[in-house]
């Protein structure tokens, strides 16, 4: 497969409910795996791609992204769409070669990986069960580029963002949620007093919406 991954498999035969987690800036794929075991009692097939953009993170360690930063600033459109098509592909590739259920789908993102995850759901929301985005926000032009359609409706949406988050400041994450809500998505809002991170509220409220919501 094209990307680097990690892969949380349930004991059995499957097919199984599955959910891809996206890295932030600077993490890896194995960043996000460790929240397998607690959402959806571990019976989740869980992937966690890589992003390919390499960056120093500290002496002699290399953390990736998605694409590159400029702080304040949405992606470079060509860089994006490149790179969101890229995992696009490697979503298809995975669920041919892992026990995916098709109807039991969901994609989530933290921080930048939460831009890639909008932009995959939104542009593809008969394909998605459920999106989540966590930590990140949804830029003016990425939004605008994305057409809406009556199978928006029918895609259960989670945000979760913190109030003292100084990484991407709480009145980006209250802007995205405008815009997101343009589309029609079943959407559920929540914010907590919390950093940019995803902390033990994050994750119960992760893992009750999935089984309200999504793995039904």
């Amino acid at each position: 497969m094209r990307l680097f991954h990690t892969a949380h498999v349930p004991a059995g035969d499957g097919p199984f409910p599955t959910l891809i987690l996206i890295h932030g800036w600077g993490a890896n794929g194995h960043d996000l795996l460790g929240l397998a075991p607690y959402l959806h009692g571990g019976r989740a097939l869980v992937l966690c791609p890589q992003g390919q953009v390499e960056l120093p993170v500290g002496p002699g360690q290399v953390g990736y992204g998605w694409f590159h930063l400029t702080p304040g600033q949405p992606p470079e459109p060509e860089e994006f769409r490149l790179r969101s098509n890229e995992l696009r592909e490697w979503v298809e590739e995975a669920c041919t070669r892992y026990p995916v259920d098709r109807t039991k789908l969901a994609i989530g993102g933290f921080s930048q990986g939460g831009a890639m995850a909008f932009d995959l759901a939104l542009r593809d929301p008969a394909r998605y069960a459920g999106l989540a985005a966590l930590s990140t926000w949804f830029a003016e032009p990425l939004a605008a580029a994305i057409p809406k359609t009556p199978e928006h409706e029918r895609l259960p949406t989670l945000m979760i963002h913190g109030t003292r988050d100084v990484v991407i400041e709480v009145e980006r994450a209250r802007a995205s949620r405008e815009r997101l809500r343009a589309f029609d998505v079943a959407l559920q809002y929540r914010e907590y007093e919390m950093g940019h991170e995803i902390n033990a509220e994050t994750l119960r409220t992760f893992d009750r919406w999935l089984g309200e919501k999504v793995f039904v």
